[in-house]
């Protein structure tokens, strides 16, 4: 019986949380169990997601299977791109170098600032009025 090796990261964005699964495979992408170009129409997105894969060369190595929940588009992009990352490195100690060179490994920690009492939003303010 052969065991088939899976590596498992978690990636965050924002509000958005991705568990990201990699077999040794001929590169085929779910996320949440659609087809990849489906899920992400914009270029950008997709893109941005097989950044890690392009700069360690495994683009057609590895089959991903990813589930998303929260946030939006952007965000979720974003967060498969860092659980594919740190499922790479898990994957190779050599990839984990030319990854954290390109700065993949990094969680990117912005996050949306809670709305102020008297306030708009959460930098905006009410007009001023003298009289």
């Amino acid at each position: 019986m052969v065991e088939i090796v899976k590596y498992a990261a978690t990636g965050r964005r924002k509000s958005a949380i991705a568990r990201v699964n990699i077999i040794p495979g001929t590169g085929a992408i779910k996320i949440n169990k659609r087809a990849f170009d489906d899920y992400f129409p914009a270029e950008t997105d997709r893109m941005k997601v097989l950044a890690p894969l392009e700069i360690t060369h495994n683009v057609d190595k590895f089959d991903i299977i990813a589930k998303v929940s929260g946030g939006g588009i952007a965000g979720q992009a974003d967060a498969v791109k860092l659980g594919l990352s740190r499922a790479l490195s898990l994957c190779d100690a050599d990839m984990r170098t030319v990854l954290k060179k390109a700065k993949f490994l990094r969680r990117d920690a912005r996050i949306k600032e809670r709305q102020k009492p008297g306030q708009k939003g959460a930098r905006k303010k009410f007009q001023w009025v003298k009289r």
